[in-house]
C-alpha cells in the first residue's frame, strides 16, 4: 500500500483529513501513532471545523515540519527550508484544486450547522475530502 492509499484507508476509518496525513508518515520521524493522531486532532475540518486551511494541506505542513523543522532557535537555514517546503506544497495544492481553503475545496462552510448538514446530505468527505487527503499524500511524496 503506498502513502496515499494509506491516507485514503486512515480517513476513511473516520478519522481527520489531517490525522490521514500525518499519521501515515510520523513513524518515519519518530512519532508514535497515538501522538500523531493527537497532535493533529484539531486541525480536521479547516481547522477546527472553521473552513480555514484544509486539514490535509496542515496535515502535511506538519509531516514537512517533521522532516525539515528546526530545533535550534538560532538554525536561520532549517526554518528557511521549511518554510520553503511548506510554500512548494501550497502552490502544488493550489496549482491542483485552486485553493487551500476548506470551505473554497467543498462548497460548504463547515463553521456553520447548515454548512456541515450541506456537506453530510451532499456526501462531500466521502468524494471530495478522499480526494484532497490523496492529493496531499501525493504532493509530500513529490516533495519528500
Amino acid at each position: 500500500m503506498n502513502k496515499a492509499e494509506t491516507v485514503v484507508a486512515c480517513f476513511k476509518e473516520g478519522f481527520a483529513c489531517s490525522q490521514a496525513i500525518l499519521v501515515a508518515y510520523a513513524q518515519a520521524f519518530g512519532m508514535d501513532r497515538e501522538t500523531a493522531l493527537r497532535v493533529a486532532g484539531g486541525f480536521g475540518g479547516g481547522m477546527g471545523g472553521m473552513g480555514e486551511a484544509c486539514g490535509a494541506v496542515t496535515g502535511a505542513f506538519m509531516v514537512l515540519g517533521l522532516k525539515y523543522g528546526r530545533t535550534d532557535s538560532a538554525d536561520k537555514a532549517a526554518k528557511a527550508k521549511t518554510y520553503a517546503a511548506v510554500q512548494k506544497f501550497a502552490n502544488r495544492f493550489k496549482a491542483r484544486h485552486g485553493s487551500i481553503l476548506c470551505r473554497d475545496l467543498i462548497g460548504c462552510d463547515l463553521s456553520t450547522p447548515a454548512g456541515v448538514q450541506a456537506a453530510r446530505e451532499k456526501n462531500l468527505f466521502a468524494t471530495v475530502c478522499v480526494d484532497m487527503v490523496r492529493s496531499a499524500a501525493e504532493i509530500l511524496e513529490e516533495i519528500l
